[in-house]
């Protein structure tokens, strides 16, 4: 399979019904899907580093024709939000699915959706985390997975780097809570979990549980919320991205490879699992006065704050003068 090929792999998404996005209702769950690579317009790294969060505002959009066409309605709300330009507004549209944790050309009248009153260049003018984390600015590169808005963060010196969204374990397979290191990595892998006779692919590979196997990679994945067996997926572009920018561990054969394979000289890039699995799909914006207002991730104080995931951290936090719990 050619990079072309995996980019366009596709991922499921929600649809939302008005009832689903209200604050604390349960969400519909009809599948539909959506090519990965139109979500690489959206992402990318923060155009500034370094900045107070700048403010951006949400409101509620309820989609409407009076002649009940879910077509012309769609079209409408694209106008709308183009400012009068409905190419602009089917792109800005992708922003607003990904945001919703939905599918936009998918939606029907009398669906509600969460629009930003003004749409920014900078995708992490909409991140749910600070755009500084003081706490880690003694960290090279730290890098952090929310469970409870299901989504991930990069910081490089206490600065936000880049954000997206995940899908964490089930809750069957919970992804464990913690601190870690990524480990090894490989740029394409067959899960181990694949039923007979179906092949599993994981592409971007990046372990950070080396003794159960967990580790972040593409997959063609829900946007609602945890639903795979321990793992965490990413789209496509991000998943890229973190797998080049993220430091694997070194042992004595090199960078990247098992524990079997050699002594570790030296731990990767930071890894921090935090929050709650949601119960059900994750609720992006909570409701204050009426309106939608993102729901924001709550950081510790400091990544040493959490408690080591793995002999192997306590161990590395020894080496570091740590005191791992």
């Amino acid at each position: 399979m050619t990079m072309i090929e995996r980019k366009n792999t596709t991922l499921f998404c929600l649809i939302l019904s008005a009832a689903a996005l209200s604050v604390g209702a349960p969400m519909l769950q009809a599948q539909s899907y959506v090519n990965q690579k139109e979500l690489a317009d959206i992402l990318g790294e923060c155009e500034v580093i370094g900045r107070a969060r700048e403010h951006v505002g949400y409101r509620y959009h309820i989609l409407y024709d009076r002649r009940s066409n879910d077509v012309i309605a769609r079209n409408t709300f694209y106008k709308i939000i183009g400012d009068g330009d409905v190419f602009v507004g089917a792109e800005r549209a992708k922003l607003v699915g990904l945001l919703n944790r939905t599918l936009v050309p998918s939606t029907r009248i009398g669906d509600t959706l969460i629009v930003p009153v003004k749409f920014s260049t900078d995708f992490c003018s909409y991140s749910p985390f600070p755009y500084r984390y003081e706490g880690s600015a003694d960290f090279d590169k730290l890098f952090i997975i929310d469970k409870t808005v299901q989504a991930w963060a990069a910081y490089e010196s206490g600065d936000l780097a880049r954000w997206g969204i995940v899908n964490t374990g089930a809750k069957s397979s919970p992804t464990p809570g913690g601190r870690y290191n990524f480990n090894w990595k490989t740029e394409y892998r067959i899960s181990s979990l694949s039923p007979p006779g179906e092949q599993w692919e994981m592409y971007w590979v990046f372990n950070f549980f080396d003794e159960r196997g967990i580790h972040i990679h593409q997959y063609p994945m829900p946007t609602g919320g945890p639903t795979s067996h321990g793992c965490v997926r990413l789209v496509d572009e991000d998943a890229e991205w973190i797998y080049r920018w993220a430091d694997p561990w070194e042992t004595t054969l090199g960078s990247g490879f098992g524990s079997s394979q050699g002594k570790i000289k030296k731990p990767g890039t930071t890894v921090l699992v935090i929050g709650d699995d949601p119960e059900g799909n994750p609720i992006p914006f909570l409701e204050e006065k009426g309106q939608p207002v993102l729901q924001l991730v709550s950081l510790p104080g400091h990544p040493y704050d959490v408690p080591p995931g793995t002999s192997q951290q306590k161990y590395f936090d020894k080496l570091l003068n740590r005191t791992g719990d």
